[in-house]
């Protein structure tokens, strides 16, 4: 049983290599295209209208080793209605389909505000974002009643 633990140790210390850290003070920010809904994300039908995207963007600039934590601390800044203890926010990575047209959707990790998780120090770089994909974000506010969608 050791050797597995350790085994997964060594994993986890060839993984944090493997991410680098970017020197913010050199490097250019990208811009990141974010779409938030509430309670579930976007259709993806909603991205492949003849280049039209979902209305509700957010456009941050930021860098690749951003985490999911610090994305959603920018969303908080925008968005008072997110800022309640125990807000959840849900991301995904939108890309486009390569193998017919449109778009498909990856789900990359929630964090929960005023909450430490698991995906918190989760960053774009390690989900294989690439510049370009769009962010989408389920936000979900305790206690406020699921948005009927027709």
């Amino acid at each position: 049983m050791a050797a597995v633990e350790s085994r997964v140790m060594e994993v986890d210390n060839a993984q944090k290599k493997t991410q680098k850290s970017v020197d913010r003070e050199k490097t250019c920010p990208l811009l990141l295209r974010v779409f938030c809904n509430y309670n579930s994300h976007h259709r993806l039908t909603e991205y492949g209208r003849a280049n039209m995207v979902p209305a509700n963007e957010l456009q941050i600039y930021t860098w690749l080793d951003a985490s999911l934590k610090e994305l959603s601390s920018l969303v908080k800044e925008v968005n008072p209605d997110a800022r309640r203890r125990g807000t959840l926010f849900d991301f995904a990575v939108v890309y486009p389909d390569l193998r017919r047209p449109g778009y498909r959707m990856r789900e990359i990790g929630t964090t929960c505000s005023g909450k430490k998780g698991t995906d918190d120090a989760v960053t774009l770089g390690s989900t294989q974002f690439q510049i370009g994909d769009y962010l989408d974000i389920a936000i979900t506010i305790p206690g406020r009643a699921p948005a009927r969608r027709y």
